[in-house]
């Protein structure tokens, strides 16, 4: 068996398409989607803005809304409001900011100052939190307003700030652990679903064991079945560790990607590498023909990736996609990897999650062990 297993890690170190399926593609995945939505969790709001006042009040109204983190103003050098407003309508802005002439003037007055918010409709995700901005400093006002007013009846200050205290405080509290970003998302997506693909190698050389005819030498050898099974299933094993070892690396060096517990993501890593293994070991023995085994794969593969949260958070995807989810084991794969990177969570957190990568490889080994028989009749006739 060992022999069996050096033959295997030797050949599969010199097939060149194994290194582009298993390594070079989710590299240039991780890389494409990291430089892309990398830093969406620094992102600002960025809000156009034609002050026609040019007055202290205005400036300063503006200086408020630029100190707010995460607001990037941009002040508009056209003075025409149509320019902007066409812009609008051609879809090359979300919104523009208009504060008119009058604006300190109707402050002074005890006026009602009017702002103008023009707006693509079809943009209201993109708009709302410039509502949010404004109407924030609107109450700001607001409440100096009726502060001057009160003061001016008389009331001291400390009946004024009870007044205007809110009566509902909104604390922030972080229940997440440090470094969960889209990057979280990226590394971990991409290594469970490349990992699949080894199941298109599997098949591979085990349709090429057949047509050499070394396959059916091995019935004639004191070679047990089962140890020829297992000599070519676990070269398989040791590949895709190295796989989410080498990708885990890349994210951690390159993009500062936290691993969290180290023996949670070794222990996800081999249950992982057990499960494609395994269904791909079934795989292998089941299908026909070279052609299906690689279609077949392609559909586990990216179906899996799409319903298994993969590409995206399950939690953004309708329900009756995260129900379906839940039956694939790319599903528990990533979420026993984020919650171990983003969550914090150790071996015991994630041994459901393990249990269940154990319980699908388990499934692969034992449908191979049951059609081994059978493929190497084939490979006899």
């Amino acid at each position: 068996m060992k022999s069996i297993i050096l033959k295997e890690l030797k050949l599969m170190l010199k097939e060149k398409r194994s290194y582009f399926f298993l390594l070079i593609m989710p590299l240039l995945m991780i890389v494409m989607f990291g430089s892309i939505f990398g830093n969406t969790d620094n992102s600002t709001i960025d809000i156009h803005v034609i002050d026609q006042d040019h007055s202290l009040a205005s400036k300063a109204f503006l200086g408020q809304m630029n100190h707010i983190k995460g607001i990037d103003l941009k002040q508009t050098s056209s003075k025409n409001t149509k320019d902007e407003i066409d812009k609008i309508k051609k879809g090359q802005l979300a919104s523009v900011l208009v504060i008119n002439k009058g604006f300190q003037k109707s402050l002074k007055e005890g006026k009602q100052a009017d702002l103008k918010l023009y707006q693509d409709p079809s943009s209201a995700s993109s708009v709302a939190p410039v509502k949010a901005v404004l109407k924030n400093i609107a109450n700001g006002y607001r409440e100096q307003k009726l502060s001057q007013t009160l003061a001016a009846k008389g009331v001291s200050k400390a009946d004024i700030s009870k007044t205007l205290a809110q009566p509902i405080q909104i604390k922030d509290v972080d229940t997440t652990a440090q470094g969960i970003n889209y990057i979280s998302q990226v590394v971990p997506g991409m290594t469970v679903m490349f990992v699949f693909y080894i199941m298109i190698s599997m098949a591979k050389r085990f349709f090429d064991e057949k047509k050499s005819g070394l396959l059916a030498r091995v019935q004639s050898t004191t070679v047990k079945p089962f140890q020829y099974l297992i000599g070519m299933w676990l070269p398989f094993v040791i590949i895709v560790i190295a796989q989410c070892v080498l990708l885990f690396a890349f994210g951690h060096w390159v993009y500062d990607l936290h691993l969290g517990d180290l023996a949670a993501l070794g222990l996800i890593i081999i249950c992982i590498s057990i499960c494609s293994s395994g269904i791909g070991l079934a795989l292998s023995l089941i299908v026909s023909s070279e052609n299906t085994a690689m279609v077949i794969s392609q559909i586990i593969a990216l179906g899996g990736a799409m319903v298994g949260g993969l590409w995206m958070p399950s939690y953004l995807m309708p329900s009756f996609v995260q129900t379906i989810g839940h039956f694939t084991p790319q599903f528990w794969a990533q979420k026993s990897l984020q919650d171990v990177i983003a969550h914090g969570a150790h071996i015991s957190n994630v041994l459901e999650g393990l249990g269940i990568l154990i319980a699908f490889g388990a499934a692969g080994l034992i449908v191979a062990t049951l059609c081994f028989p059978r493929f190497l009749r084939s490979a006899a006739n």
